[in-house]
């Protein structure tokens, strides 16, 4: 019992760790973006209320704060949605209000018409979002408030360009440290996970090998964290003066991402498959958990050849190997779902190479030329 209790101890430490970890990188990942959005909101109140005179600029703040926060990466098209989305809904509410007049029910209509003629136009979630918002306003204040419809657009306007001059000028966040704070997260976990299944599979532990399949279901919001830090680092690279130069060394990291996003969702019908190899006691060649561990090194490999700029021979090398050793396993005695993790991970091996910059037909060739023996 005292063993018992001594892991499952050890364990619930381990996860604390893990947890504080997790929360300091969020923390730094995303303290530079609470000190954008503070300081947007306060150069949009000063600008909208102290220059441009407006007695009412809580628009102003608010329009900015959102054009930092509510679409990272998107921050442009978010700003042209936004202020689009306020002139939509000041013109159908006008052009309504003229005709219907004003209630309940004309404003259902308002609001109905407004976000109708956005999804007309095929925009976003924010030209929606606006739409609606501003025609709720302007069919319920106009009757007390008939100047409503300039100074709001002007806030709007004024909360969206101080929100880019904020992200692009004034703060800009640093691309590649950013996509690197991220990137260092997501690799560990893809390598980790690559190196569960592949001790699972050498244990015949099919247990374990479900567990690592649900941890790597629950690993999704770190993609979309990866490609998020991905994305605002690209828009910053490109429209910041000040980071113009980071724009060539951030393109191995945008065409790395796409295709390491794929080998991990691939990876996940690897480990699925292992799984059903294991409860069926398919028998296992010992070289097949050594090339599922070849596979995480590999990451663990393009993640330090990535943080040093380097070119990222050893990671190309290390799949090249790995997929030699799924080929030799694949020659010995193997069940159904024993092939599919071999082709499987032939599959993985090709995104890979992609992320390291191989081209495609090149990845291809040289994954077929390992997996026939040829070195």
């Amino acid at each position: 019992m005292r063993i018992v209790g001594d892991a499952a101890a050890a364990e619930s430490d381990s996860r604390l760790r893990r947890t504080g970890r997790e929360t300091y990188r969020r923390l730094q990942t995303y303290l530079l973006l609470a000190v954008q959005a503070g300081l947007a909101a306060a150069l949009a109140w000063v600008v909208a209320r102290e220059v441009l005179g407006n007695q009412d600029p809580t628009f102003a703040p608010a329009a900015a704060v959102g054009v930092i926060a509510a679409a990272i990466g998107n921050r442009t098209r978010r700003t042209v949605e936004l202020i689009a989305g306020v002139v939509l809904g000041i013109a159908v509410g006008d052009v309504l209000i003229g005709l219907l007049g004003t209630g309940p029910w004309q404003t259902g209509v308002i609001v109905f018409l407004a976000i109708a003629v956005a999804v007309l136009v095929r925009g976003g979630g924010a030209l929606m979002t606006q739409a609606g918002g501003t025609g709720v306003l302007v069919a319920t204040l106009t009757p007390n408030n008939p100047d409503l419809e300039l100074p709001r657009t002007i806030n709007a306007l004024v909360g969206g360009l101080v929100g880019l001059l904020v992200v692009l000028v004034i703060v800009p966040l640093n691309p590649l440290r950013t996509v690197r704070r991220v990137a260092d997260s997501a690799l560990d976990l893809f390598a980790r996970h690559l190196t569960a299944s592949a001790e699972a599979l050498a244990r015949g532990d099919a247990r374990a090998a479900e567990q690592v399949l649900d941890r790597m279901r629950a690993a999704e919001p770190e993609l979309d964290r990866l490609s998020e830090a991905v994305e605002a680092a690209n828009e910053v690279a490109r429209f910041s003066p000040l980071r113009w130069r980071r724009q060539r060394a951030l393109r191995a990291y945008r065409h790395g991402v796409e295709h390491m996003e794929r080998a991990f969702r691939n990876s996940r019908t690897l480990v699925r498959r292992i799984g059903t190899a294991l409860r069926d006691d398919e028998p296992v060649p010992p070289g097949l958990p050594a090339a599922v561990e070849r596979y995480g090194e590999a990451v663990r490999m393009l993640h330090r050849e990535f943080l040093a700029a380097r070119e990222p021979v050893g990671a190309r090398e290390r799949v090249l190997v790995a997929v030699r050793e799924a080929g030799e396993a694949c020659r010995q005695d193997m069940g159904f779902s024993g092939t599919i993790v071999v082709s499987q991970l032939r599959t993985i091996a090709n995104d890979l190479l992609r992320a390291t910059g191989v081209p495609r037909d090149e990845a291809r060739r040289l994954v077929r030329r390992a997996a026939a023996g040829y070195r």
